[in-house]
């Protein structure tokens, strides 16, 4: 839900060469907020020059307004409570009201004007990630600018020099303030519409968290082990669908402002990498993948033309990062027979189930208790029964004749006949075993020790 507020007045304004007066400060534009996790409708500028608005999964754009040819916008860093997925908020720290914040779109050659004030409890600064620009302007920390306190309104002011994907985030205390959700997203548009035209433009910012189960807050410390990776601070089945019309082409714009890489791989079609944060890729140049690495700071946009309907999975690659919160230290039990040992537990705990014997698949339809305000190890039900995810994982779905500009989900995709897998219920072949080899050298044991530190 978006709410409107009252200019904000009062608050101190300043720039790097100084305060802006009283009489300016009551002039800042209006606060606009979100609350709720649904993706807004893009709908086209109402002034201003015009572009193709980009669609922000579980999220929106930040509105403005034009002030004698500057574009104007006001960002405000507050603490936020974002909703991860059904069953699970996060106390963080965001934009405007969410995590990330409203992506910012303008058009090369705009001169934009950012109010920053920030309402939370420890000073900040706002970094434009990507952009070229005046270093005064840059948003770090006691090298660039004073920091922006609690209470204070800073502004920002340069020309969208490039067309191009960029975010920006803190630099201040970034370690905790990026740990915390503070991040979003910006869309530089090309100034004549037509060129790189697509049909559906969609962003998304990878980020993750580590929230103890039946905690609300991330702990800040943590560097590389984290328990919750997601899209857009939203995790798999909470992860909004991309839709396409069939033959529609399609961008997915993807920033990585986690603590690691991410192998991000589409089903069904091949993609191209046509821009990344340095700006675009040449025809000439690009490549074809269906599988993009980002890494840390990294953004990568890729295109493809979505000419077969279907359900199509859209992902990171590192399996741990499609599964909601898990112990990293629990033991593998696969082939581990616990029929005894449970029998004597379940005399203590009636209720107590064996897991992991035959693998992990079964507890996404266990529906096992789990403490409040945590998310299982996988989730999300399908045409078919659990799709076993979490975490960095959504769902394309291409269909005929959708409406173009409708972003609206649709219901799950009906296979023509003979065009899905099915089980074989004919005579079945008998089941040999590979022959023993016998290398006449004795069995030797080899103990491993497994590393007890976890890398992602």
């Amino acid at each position: 839900m978006v709410s409107r507020r009252n200019f904000f007045k009062g608050a101190g304004v300043a720039v790097t060469a100084g305060l802006v007066s009283r009489v300016n400060a009551a002039t800042l534009p209006e606060i606009v907020n979100m609350s709720g996790p649904a993706t807004q409708q893009p709908s086209l500028p109402a002034s201003g020059r015009p572009f193709n608005p980009v669609i922000t999964l579980n999220g929106w754009s930040l509105p403005w307004r034009m002030n004698v040819g500057v574009k104007e916008f006001h960002l405000v860093a507050e603490p936020v409570v974002r909703e991860i997925a059904p069953g699970m908020k996060a106390n963080l720290w965001g934009y405007n009201g969410q995590s990330p914040g409203p992506t910012i779109e303008v058009v090369e050659g705009d001169r934009v004007r950012l109010f920053v004030t920030n309402r939370l409890p420890e000073a900040t600064s706002v970094h434009w990630h990507g952009q070229r620009l005046p270093s005064g302007m840059d948003g770090v920390t006691g090298l660039t600018q004073r920091a922006i306190e609690p209470g204070k309104t800073y502004v920002y002011e340069f020309v969208a020099e490039h067309a191009g994907t960029f975010m920006y985030h803190p630099h201040a205390d970034e370690m905790v303030q990026m740990a915390m959700g503070m991040m979003g997203f910006w869309v530089t548009h090309p100034r004549n519409p037509a060129e790189h035209r697509v049909d559906r433009d969609y962003v998304m910012l990878l980020n993750a968290y580590d929230i103890d189960p039946g905690s609300y807050t991330p702990k800040v410390n943590t560097m590389l082990d984290f328990n919750l990776w997601t899209i857009n601070s939203r995790s798999f089945p909470g992860v909004a669908p991309m839709v396409a019309t069939t033959g529609d082409r399609v961008r997915v714009r993807i920033g990585n402002l986690t603590m690691t890489n991410h192998p991000i791989h589409l089903h069904g079609f091949s993609m191209e990498v046509t821009g990344t944060d340095g700006g675009w890729v040449p025809k000439s140049a690009r490549w074809p993948e269906v599988t993009v690495d980002i890494a840390v700071g990294q953004m990568r946009a890729v295109e493809f033309v979505a000419d077969k309907a279907g359900d199509w999975a859209f992902h990171c690659h590192k399996s741990h990062h499609t599964m909601g919160p898990m112990g990293h230290s629990v033991p593998t039990m696969i082939g581990v027979k616990q029929d005894d040992i449970t029998r004597k537990i379940n005399k203590l705990v009636p209720d107590y189930m064996a897991m992991g014997q035959n693998g992990m698949g079964s507890m996404a339809t266990m529906q096992m208790p789990i403490p409040d305000n945590t998310l299982p190890m996988m989730d999300g039900q399908g045409p078919f029964g659990g799709i076993e995810m979490g975490g960095m994982f959504t769902v394309l779905k291409v269909r005929d004749g959708l409406p173009r500009n409708d972003y609206r989900d649709v219901a799950w995709y009906k296979h023509p006949k003979g065009k899905l897998a099915y089980e074989w219920t004919g005579d079945k072949p008998p089941v040999s075993q590979a022959p023993k080899m016998d290398s006449g050298v004795p069995a030797t044991e080899v103990t491993v020790r497994k590393p007890q530190s976890h890398q992602h």
